[in-house]
């Protein structure tokens, strides 16, 4: 984990980002991206990554829970794994890969034989239950499946 100390023997972690901006590549540190008067002082750093860590958790925990509820539960895990990756290296390589394979689904799905493919499934899926819903009708006519009395 890369603390922001200077002490000899740490290793910092740099990978190049495959990004092009006018054709130059740029170079992203990982590490943590707190500011250099927390850094500065390791104690302060160490309750600084400690917050960021349970902050985190807090809003993954409460994502996992927007799943099965009503709630936009990917966004709110991957908002907290944003949070966790302004200080934690593994944190940023997660988000890094999930980006790139969010990409390449990206350019899969708008791949013209994908679409095509796309296109026919859901015509016939809308034909399907047209034709249940047209037997439906035709065997009850417009009855709800359930009584419910005047009072």
């Amino acid at each position: 984990m890369n603390t922001g100390s200077d002490e000899p023997g740490e290793v910092v972690a740099v990978a190049a980002d495959e990004t092009k901006t006018d054709g130059v590549k740029s170079e992203q540190g990982l590490g943590s991206r707190a500011p250099e008067f927390i850094k500065a002082r390791r104690l302060l750093h160490l309750s600084w990554q400690v917050c960021v860590f349970i902050i985190g958790l807090a809003v993954v925990v409460l994502g996992i829970i927007m799943l099965p509820l009503p709630g936009p539960g990917w966004v709110v895990i991957f908002g907290g794994m944003a949070i966790w990756a302004t200080e934690f290296v593994w944190a940023q390589l997660v988000l890094r890969w999930t980006k790139r394979k969010v990409t390449e689904a990206a350019q899969r799905a708008l791949d013209p034989k994908v679409r095509r493919r796309n296109i026919i499934l859901t015509t016939i899926g809308l034909v399907i239950v047209g034709v249940i819903g047209g037997i439906y009708l035709w065997k009850f006519g417009l009855v709800m499946p359930w009584k419910i009395e005047d009072q």
